[in-house]
């Protein structure tokens, strides 16, 4: 450590003695300077060096989908460096110029976005958690209070909050099997908070600084006259309208440079997190954004129907619609289940299975006796899923209208909800003849800052 410092000091000194002696012999330093030796510049390389380094070296020894989606967080973080050198020496530009600028790094948001994408893998939760953190790079987007995006420090933290959620999972899984997982997971999280975060705290805390002197940055010329796509859903579908243009040019810019990545990654942290800002929510859906989930589903593709049991060890049931009388029969602690794309059919497992994932299901019921490890329900639309035996963890991701049955013998779970909606969880009454009691999860909070931390509370309704 010591003698990368001193070399790095050594320059320093050298690139002062430099300009000093080009000054006095009244030479003028040309417009921009050398942008690579600027201190944010030397900055982000130190950044990458130790925080993505480690997240790399990490990686290597995993191999697989694991090291081929951090070699993408990799690629990402050197686009940004060049970003940086690039505005160091640019004037502020238009929003089409924006737009043209950020390409690069839309680019390669969307290539780890697309490796989540087709059929579940085994290291989903990896690679959802690098293409969630990856949106954080997009606080250099950032131009103006009501840009549409969060300012650049909070923007960093809510990313990785984001991305935090697939990571647990990680730890969850890897945690008493294989250290170089949660190594992975402990260096990721690291370079994000607080690697990145108190980088542009101590270098951009209000947002890009751009050149005064340097060059105007153009946009692409257009391959056709057809005016600007309008507004995406996921910035339009807000309760309230943008009133500047700034907003406005925002979304254009938005538009203009991502076909979903960037802007679905600001629309997680604007709507599901920021809650605070949106007082006219009162932890009720909106019509729209059922209709906008209702066509996810009705819009995925779908495949040949299957319910068979792979390798041994997983039963996949995928593409079943309308089928009530589903099962799975004997499933023992070695098997997982994975459930994908079933559409208003009932599932019933026995027996104790490894893990359960219901992913894309809507109006789908599922019954299981007993699982390990946990039930994971992902992407989905009106669930009901009943335990009848123990289940240590339930988490339940990016899910609208969801009813869990849980047993006597499955009261103590660990139940981790996310970006979801409409959440009740039954349990049974006091006696065996009495009716299950009902519970709905808050999905508001409060956040209020007392005595050096935030302490946060469940929003309470009327009625309730």
């Amino acid at each position: 450590m010591e003698e990368p410092l001193i070399r790095r000091l050594e320059a320093a000194v050298t690139r002062l003695e430099s300009l000093y002696g080009g000054l006095r012999s009244g030479a003028s330093p040309p417009i921009g300077g050398d942008a690579s030796s600027d201190p944010s510049v030397t900055a982000f390389e130190d950044l990458i060096n130790e925080h993505v380094g480690r997240v790399v070296r990490a990686a290597e020894t995993i191999g697989g989908e694991v090291f081929d989606v951090t070699k993408v967080l990799e690629a990402g973080f050197s686009v940004q460096k060049d970003l940086i050198i690039q505005m160091k020496q640019s004037q502020k530009p238009d929003m089409a110029g924006l737009g043209a600028f950020l390409k690069p790094l839309n680019q390669v948001i969307t290539k780890a976005n697309e490796m989540t994408g087709g059929k579940r893998s085994n290291f989903f939760n990896h690679l959802k958690t690098v293409a969630e953190s990856m949106s954080a790079l997009a606080w250099i987007a950032y131009t103006e209070k009501g840009c549409g995006m969060s300012m650049p420090i909070a923007h960093v933290e809510e990313c990785w909050q984001s991305a935090e959620f697939y990571s647990n999972k990680v730890l969850m899984e890897y945690r008493n099997k294989d250290p170089n997982h949660v190594e992975w997971v402990k260096a990721l999280k690291e370079l994000y908070t607080p690697g990145l975060r108190d980088y542009v705290k101590a270098h951009y805390p209000t947002g890009p600084v751009w050149s005064a002197t340097g060059k105007t940055v153009v946009s692409a010329p257009s391959s056709s006259p057809a005016p600007p796509p309008a507004p995406s859903a996921s910035l339009s579908s807000g309760t309230s309208k943008p009133s500047s243009s700034s907003s406005k040019g925002m979304n254009a810019v938005f538009n203009e440079i991502s076909s979903g990545s960037v802007t679905a990654g600001l629309r997680k942290v604007t709507d599901d997190m920021k809650t605070k800002n949106r007082p006219d929510r009162g932890g009720a859906v909106t019509t729209t954004e059922k209709e906008s989930r209702t066509r996810s589903f009705s819009s995925s593709k779908t495949g040949p129907p299957k319910l068979e049991l792979q390798m041994g060890r997983k039963w996949v049931v995928e593409n079943q619609t309308g089928i009530k009388d589903l099962a799975i029969a004997d499933c023992d602690a070695k098997q997982t289940v994975y459930i994908f794309n079933c559409k208003d059919s009932v599932l019933q497992i026995t027996g104790k299975a490894n893990n359960i994932t219901i992913d894309k299901c809507n109006k789908m019921g599922v019954v299981f006796t007993d699982v390990v490890a946990a039930c994971e329900i992902v992407n989905c639309n009106r669930l009901e899923v009943q335990c009848q035996g123990i289940a240590p963890t339930i988490s339940i991701d990016n899910t609208t209208g969801c009813q869990v049955y849980l047993s006597k013998d499955s009261l103590e779970s660990s139940i981790t909800t996310a970006k979801s909606s409409e959440i009740n969880m039954l349990v049974p009454g006091a006696t065996p003849e009495d009716d299950m009691v009902e519970h709905p999860l808050p999905q508001q909070y409060v956040h209020v800052f007392q005595e050096g931390h935030f302490v946060t509370n469940p929003v309470s309704h009327s009625g309730a």
